[in-house]
């Protein structure tokens, strides 16, 4: 399996946050790779210095620290993947979301996510359970 963590699954993951727990854990542990998209990067970092996302150090460079740490891939945003972006349905209006959506769609991965409304998308997801 190759995952792809959505935002948030990658902060309680590298946090050691107890929604990231059981079979959930073990299927991030097990995956064959496990992807951040630079866009979650891009995202954690709107947000940081929005002040709406509270991390232990700035995110530069701490989230690549923790990624590389946690034997956790870069996938960048590329052309193919973008061009999903026509073909989807609005069923999420976060921009980031959709991108992630995109890339999973693109490279064959699996979005690990609590989020429940990107079920709706065409692309493969690991819910949180």
């Amino acid at each position: 399996m190759r995952l792809l963590l959505d935002t948030h699954v990658f902060l309680w993951y590298v946090g050691g946050d107890q929604r990231v727990r059981g079979s959930f854990r073990d299927a991030i542990e097990n995956a064959d790779t496990v992807y951040l998209s630079v866009v979650s990067v891009w995202e954690a970092t709107i947000k940081y210095y929005l002040g709406k996302l509270p991390l232990p150090e700035p995110p530069h460079p701490w989230l690549s620290a923790q990624r590389e740490q946690h034997g956790i891939e870069s996938l960048p945003i590329d052309e193919s993947s973008v061009a999903h972006l026509p073909k989807l349905e609005s069923h999420h209006r976060d921009p980031f979301d959709r991108i992630l959506v995109c890339q999973a769609i693109e490279h064959g991965l699996q979005i690990a996510t609590a989020d429940p409304m990107l079920a709706r998308y065409p692309a493969k997801i690991l819910p949180l359970a």
